[in-house]
Formats: C-alpha cells, sequence, structure tokens
C-alpha cells in the first residue's frame, strides 16, 4: 500500500512558512513519485552523479565517506526531511559520498528535470528550497562549531536534548561515526550518562 503525502505536504508547507497557492501546492506535489529502497541498498553512490532530491517518508538515509578504507558517516536523513547528494544532483557533477537506506525507506523523490522545472517555475517550491537550504546552512555551521568547542561528552548529551529519536532510530557506530567519536568511547559516555 502507498503512503499518502499527507507528511510531504505538511513538510512543504512549514518550510515554506509562507502563502502558496492551491495549485502551485499540487503542482509541487504531483511532482513527487515513490520510490522504495531497500534496507542496504544506495540512493547515491559516490562517484556517480545523484539522480534524484527526496522526501523521506520513512527509513533513514546514511551519507558516508571512506576515510583510509574506514566508512565515515557525515550526516543521517531521518522520516520527514528532505535530502540528496546536492552539489551532485545540482551540478550534475560526480558525488563526493554515498547515500545508503539503513533500513527499507519510503522516499517521495523528484528527479533534476522536475526539480529544475519546479525551482524556473514554481514559486512555492522556490521559497521551499531557499528555506530548506538556508535551514541547512544553520546546522551544518552549529555542527561545525559543536565539533570543535564541545567534548564528546557534551556532543552527545545536545544531541540526546535535541534529537531523541536519532537515539531510538540510529545504531550506536553510526551515531558514534556521526559526532565524531570511537564506537567504544561513545558506549562509556552512554554508561556514564544513563
Amino acid at each position: 500500500m502507498n503512503p499518502s503525502k499527507s507528511n510531504l505536504e505538511l513538510y512543504l508547507l512549514k518550510t515554506i512558512d509562507d502563502e502558496i497557492s492551491k495549485d502551485e501546492l499540487h503542482s509541487v506535489l504531483d511532482s513527487f513519485f515513490l520510490m522504495h529502497l531497500p534496507k542496504n541498498q544506495f540512493f547515491a553512490t559516490e562517484g556517480q552523479i545523484c539522480r534524484y532530491f527526496c522526501f523521506i517518508e520513512s527509513g533513514i538515509l546514511q551519507h558516508s565517506i571512506e576515510v583510509s578504507g574506514e566508512e565515515k558517516t557525515t550526516y543521517l536523513g531521518l522520516k520527514n526531511s528532505c535530502t540528496t547528494a546536492l552539489n551532485s544532483f545540482k551540478n550534475r557533477v560526480p558525488c563526493r559520498k554515498s547515500i545508503r537506506a539503513l533500513c527499507d525507506c519510503q522516499l517521495w523523490v523528484l528527479d533534476y528535470k522536475t526539480f529544475d522545472e519546479l525551482i524556473k517555475g514554481n514559486t512555492g517550491f522556490r521559497r521551499f528550497y531557499f528555506n530548506l537550504i538556508e535551514n541547512q546552512i544553520f546546522l551544518i555551521d552549529d555542527y561545525r562549531i559543536d565539533l570543535l568547542t564541545l567534548t564528546p561528552e557534551e556532543r552527545y548529551k545536545k544531541l540526546l536534548f535535541n534529537e531523541p529519536k536519532f537515539l531510538q532510530q540510529v545504531p550506536l557506530h553510526y551515531l558514534a561515526s556521526f559526532l565524531g567519536i570511537s564506537s567504544r568511547h561513545m558506549s562509556r559516555i552512554r554508561k556514564n550518562i544513563n
């Protein structure tokens, strides 16, 4: 059974945070199509062009890179959020990272041509994209400052406070990598805090 687009619609309206005509909204919603991505399948692969922009209806998408043969998690996309390998998707260049399903995922996706048409011809979608990117820049800025100024324990506590769903949905070793902490150190931190 296919999910409805009600979660996507709510996300669009919340992110736009402004007036949008019903015609524009329906045009955006009608442009997304459903993709089922099984566990461990790739949404984007390092070295290839990312084909889609997506809204995560269900599941978790892990953004990762290989560093000296070790996988490092750079971002975790959770339910009710949007993600892509943006530079690759927008500029049609090979990805510098991979995006993989950590569990079975249902995604609402746009291909590049449709995305580009919406950006150029739909003011509501353009507003959505601007606000989405602006919010992501705020998050990235905070994350980078936290890496430089907070101890691993403080980073974990902040995540626990701000994003408790991460701790329920994401396996420990991916969280550790995302926070820049070894899995062993992460286990010690969790023991001391819990």
